[in-house]
């Protein structure tokens, strides 16, 4: 599971955008000005910002070349109406991760965020194996001892964060941030009960507990 920030400022852009990540399985938040985006990445841990360059008072440019100054490496991927070699060679060396121009088809869009999202975790492929246990991220799919494991969206997500982080301890807070939009309800045992469902499904020593501090899949060779 991944959570993206959004940053443009064409309402309807931004909700064809979102509507396209959410259901590629993306948690999506969108902020409309570079300000509020600063204020969302200084409390949140997003795995990928996508942003319009050309945003109303301070500049995308001017908001990754403010990440990369201080030392925040998430992934960037700009979309925009500027398309001349020099002005992509200014986005890049502000330091933009790649370049998609408007009008762009979702689909590209799509497969521009899963290759950034492998290139950032050092991946070359969706696929992760952990023991028995082996989890598409792109078709979001898990299998068990090489059978298909039937997984809810959520359950799906909170393996997936688990899996990606195996042999770490992922905290409650954590996982509710990664897991749900600003626009979302959340139950306070939710978590709770999306990891005893994959325990139930997956085994009970699959994910660890660990009191006081959150949950772990061991890693396992």
């Amino acid at each position: 599971m991944t959570r993206i920030l959004l940053v443009e400022d064409d309402t309807m852009m931004g909700q064809a955008v979102k509507i396209a990540l959410s259901q590629a399985g993306h948690v999506v938040d969108v902020a409309d000005m570079a300000e509020e985006a600063e204020a969302a990445l200084d409390t949140t841990p997003y795995d990928l910002v996508v942003m319009d360059i050309n945003l109303p008072g301070k500049s995308g440019l001017e908001l990754v070349a403010g990440l990369r100054r201080r030392k925040k490496d998430i992934p960037v991927l700009a979309l925009t109406a500027r398309n001349t070699t020099q002005q992509k060679v200014e986005g890049l060396n502000a330091g933009m991760d790649d370049y998609l121009v408007k009008p762009f088809e979702l689909e590209e869009l799509l497969a521009r965020v899963q290759a950034l999202l492998r290139r950032h975790r050092g991946r070359l492929s969706s696929h992760i194996t952990n023991g028995a246990i082996t989890l598409d991220a792109v078709a979001k799919i898990v299998h068990k001892d090489g059978k298909l494991v039937n997984l809810s969206a959520r359950e799906f997500a909170i393996l997936s964060i688990l899996m990606e982080n195996a042999g770490k301890v992922m905290n409650k807070q954590l996982i509710e941030d990664k897991l749900y939009g600003w626009d979302i309800e959340i139950d306070s045992n939710a978590v709770e009960v999306h990891i005893s469902h994959l325990r139930k499904k997956l085994g009970e020593q699959l994910i660890r507990t660990i009191r006081g501090l959150g949950y772990i899949v061991e890693k396992i060779a």
